[in-house]
């Protein structure tokens, strides 16, 4: 099937909706419009998370300053990851994004594991965030937490449905506040390092990252134990490539937030945990605390705490806020290619995917209240889930690009405008990482029950699929490669 039937069985498909034909202004039915600056934002802000806000302690105590060579690995293997999916929204740039390439390049089955399996890990995703959120409120004021929950809950909902521009908006001040929080952190660092105010001025030299036990003061088996980690931590990176349906100049915009990947990658990861371990000796940071936090107390800069409570409420809330915006997405392009109720189809006069949205909106305040009930060991082996299900998609992309190109070398398809460099390779080398990733997930207790859930999920997906293909065996949707 080549880019220009796809796109018109699109904007076929979409036609059945009677609001959807109001608002078609694409080849999906969606609006197109978020503008570079939300794009730009969008990419930067799903590459700065909870993962480095307060996942950073864990991995610094287990990897000493050898986790920032984990993270030049990990960045190197993202901008891989990030250009195979550019080179694929180039070829054909839709909202359905690794799921449509999954369908189109692996299988329709693959399709069908890639969008359900990425509409749950942002349902997850979007439960913990919210939830989250929600706790970092009672710093401030003694709310109960499931009304924090709830209002969050609405208001991010409510937002979507309003229009995508809004969404935009909200990411873009979202991402913002991250950035914002990062670049003053290394500055503020850089200022004890060179003229030595603050309590730690005294003891705040860059041979801290080698002085404490050495740069791998618990082996390379210690950094390469971070690695599920430090992924975990770019979960949400590819959102841009959900994002591609309804951006104004896709062409334009997308290849240059994709190559932004790399400084974004340098400057908040990388540079912010240089500045942080100059500035306080690597063993000082502990599992569960924010080494942002333990930076500014080591200081003595007590706001600090305050500031970085904020920051990662704003990273909670815009991860909940990314959640409810692809999982509708994602609903209604497996419902356009006969793999969901076709209700998820329907969009709004706006462009919007309401019947999606607000299933999921509706999964996740259930979440909710089961954490709230239950916050022990069941729950917590769900959110497990999510690192797994979030590197999956990674995968699918990664095999999807490299059957594009081989096809595209061999005259079949046309060549995409945004080639990945170095590829084949680097797309087989990024796999290869990925592969570590896995094994390092199978050694480690705590992450190991991520692996034992993907199974059971993948049964349920195999049962589903084989129940639909057989009660519809004339949609092409289910058709064998």
């Amino acid at each position: 099937m080549t880019s220009a039937q796809v796109d018109e069985g699109q904007a076929d498909n979409a036609k059945p909706g009677a609001d959807a034909g109001e608002a078609v202004t694409s080849g999906e039915g969606y609006q197109r419009g978020l503008g570079a600056r939300q794009i730009q934002m969008i990419a930067i802000g799903g590459a700065i998370g909870t993962g480095l806000f307060l996942g950073a302690g864990k991995a610094i105590d287990r990897a000493g300053p050898s986790l920032i060579l984990a993270y030049c690995l990990a960045g190197l293997v993202i901008f891989f990851i990030m250009r195979a999916l550019g080179e694929l929204l180039m070829y054909r740039p839709v909202s359905g994004s690794f799921s449509e390439y999954a369908r189109e390049f692996i299988g329709p089955f693959f399709g069908f594991v890639t969008g359900w399996t990425y509409w749950l890990f942002w349902v997850v995703t979007g439960i913990t965030e919210v939830t989250a959120a929600a706790t970092y409120m009672t710093y401030w004021w003694n709310i109960p937490q499931w009304l924090s929950a709830l209002v969050f809950t609405i208001i991010l909902y409510g937002a979507n449905l309003i229009s995508v521009k809004l969404f935009g908006e909200l990411e873009f001040w979202f991402s913002m506040v991250k950035v914002t929080a990062i670049v003053g952190m290394i500055l503020i660092c850089a200022g004890v390092l060179t003229i030595g105010f603050s309590d730690a001025g005294d003891t705040a030299t860059v041979s801290n990252l080698w002085n404490d036990g050495g740069f791998f003061p618990n082996g390379i088996g210690g950094m390469l134990m971070t690695l599920q980690i430090v992924m975990f931590a770019f979960l949400a990176v590819e959102l841009v490539g959900v994002t591609a349906g309804e951006s104004k100049d896709p062409k334009t915009v997308l290849p240059k937030a994709i190559n932004t990947v790399p400084w974004r990658i340098a400057v908040f990861y990388v540079g912010a945990l240089i500045m942080i371990l100059s500035v306080v000796p690597w063993s000082t940071f502990k599992p569960g605390v924010s080494p942002f936090v333990k930076a500014f107390e080591e200081m003595g800069l007590g706001v600090g705490a305050a500031i970085v409570n904020f920051v990662v409420l704003t990273a909670a809330l815009s991860s909940c806020n990314s959640g409810m915006y692809s999982t509708g997405r994602m609903l209604r392009d497996l419902a356009m290619n006969g793999q969901g109720p076709r209700a998820f189809t329907k969009l709004t006069k706006n462009g919007l995917p309401l019947v999606g949205t607000t299933f999921s909106a509706a999964l996740m305040l259930v979440g909710v209240w089961i954490n709230y009930q239950w916050p022990g060991e069941a729950f917590h082996y769900v959110v497990s889930f999510a690192t797994i299900s979030g590197m999956w998609a990674w995968i699918m992309i990664l095999i999807s690009q490299i059957r594009y190109r081989r096809l595209a070398d061999a005259g079949m398809l046309p060549h995409s405008s945004f080639k990945a460099p170095g590829a084949p390779y680097t797309s087989w080398f990024a796999l290869g990482f990925i592969g570590l990733v896995i094994v390092m997930m199978a050694i480690d207790e705590e992450a190991r029950i991520s692996l034992y859930c993907a199974p059971l999920w993948a049964l349920l997906l195999g049962v589903s699929y084989l129940m639909l293909r057989s009660r519809d065996p004339e949609n092409t949707a289910f058709a064998k490669r």
